[in-house]
């Protein structure tokens, strides 16, 4: 059950990352921190037994939100210009230009917020 939850709670944490970032046109890395966040209570929620596995379940949780909101917002970046809608070019972007479009577009000030997001999680989750 407590996986299904993070899984859940992964994709909808990276929903909501992804229409502020569309909103506000930048990366808005801080959501990795309420990512995090979201990751701990939902084990909690869940009644996962604490220790070193409910931890890096938080942030293997947290690390997924991570990797699907920055994947969505590098799609939904490149589908204005192409005239498409954000999850016709989510379909067709591939991981490798995902992957070097979300490295040019995350500054070392976002990459601080997913590191911390990452220790939040492991912390915050134990």
């Amino acid at each position: 059950m407590a996986t299904a939850l993070l899984l859940l709670g992964s994709f909808g944490i990276a929903a909501a990352w992804i229409l502020l970032a569309d909103a506000r046109g930048t990366q808005t890395s801080w959501m990795a921190v309420i990512a995090a966040f979201d990751a701990a209570w939902l084990l909690r929620l869940a009644r996962a037994r604490p220790g070193v596995l409910r931890a890096l379940a938080g942030t293997v949780a947290t690390v997924l939100a991570i990797v699907i909101a920055n994947f969505g917002i590098v799609a939904s970046q490149l589908a204005r210009p192409m005239g498409m809608l954000p999850w016709e070019s989510l379909l067709k972007l591939g991981p490798h230009h995902a992957y070097t479009l979300a490295t040019l577009a995350n500054s070392t000030v976002d990459l601080a917020w997913l590191g911390a997001a990452l220790v939040i999680a492991a912390v915050a989750s134990r």
